[in-house]
């Protein structure tokens, strides 16, 4: 495979909401499955979101646990992974969280003429780069670039336009999907995908590999049907 295997992580509610319309972030997990996705992280080389899951959460995206971390430095990686944010304006925060935490490299990906403006406010930072995905952006772009740095395992952690852009583009080997028992209900509320032309439609499905309960969570665990 010439691209990073590639896991689509989401958690949502049981009408496919991941958030409600309120200020604060909803908690659709619970500490067992937030532990879950910590190990997955630990086992991935790099992870993803989109522009607006940094606006919005403002995320760290660290591997949490000092075991996990520790393990990983005896391997020879970085404690936490590479972090890659997709953005087509190039409108950043410098001082967010995603660019002044981890001991890993952060890569944005733009394309057109935010490029220009995205290395003008960001490549200056520590261990940050910026890089062309073409414009539109181009998600087998992103992951062959993503390959000739050496990730074999990424992780896709949103928010919709992103899972949605990698799931229409077929790019998807593996989606782990938490399930919380409640309904948001909220017609504003995002989702975990928006319409497109997907890849596994009714003619194409996906192949359920696993499903569980991590306490009240339901984790479901799907594979592209060609997958070994």
């Amino acid at each position: 495979m010439d691209r990073p295997y590639t896991i689509l992580s989401c958690a949502m509610s049981l009408d496919g909401c991941i958030d409600d319309t309120g200020p604060d972030r909803l908690r659709l997990s619970n500490t067992a499955d937030f532990d879950e996705v910590d190990a997955l992280r630990a086992d991935c080389d790099a992870i993803l979101v989109g522009a607006g899951t940094l606006r919005s959460d403002d995320p760290r995206l660290l591997v949490r646990s000092a075991e996990r971390r520790r393990r990983r430095i005896a391997e020879g990686r970085t404690g936490d992974l590479v972090k890659v944010v997709l953005s087509a304006s190039g409108d950043l925060d410098p001082d967010a969280r995603f660019f002044t935490t981890g001991d890993a490299g952060k890569v944005v990906y733009t394309g057109g003429s935010a490029l220009e403006k995205a290395r003008t406010r960001l490549s200056a930072l520590p261990g940050t780069e910026v890089a062309d995905a073409g414009d539109p952006l181009r998600p087998e772009r992103i992951l062959a670039d993503l390959a000739l740095r050496g990730v074999r395992r990424l992780l896709v952690e949103g928010g919709t336009r992103v899972h949605t852009l990698f799931l229409t583009a077929g790019l998807a080997d593996e989606l782990r999907l938490a399930i919380a028992p409640f309904f948001i209900g909220e017609p504003g509320a995002p989702r975990f995908t928006g319409p497109g032309a997907f890849a596994n439609g009714p003619g194409a499905p996906l192949r359920l590999a696993q499903t569980r309960a991590v306490g009240d969570i339901a984790v479901l665990r799907y594979l592209r049907a060609d997958a070994a």
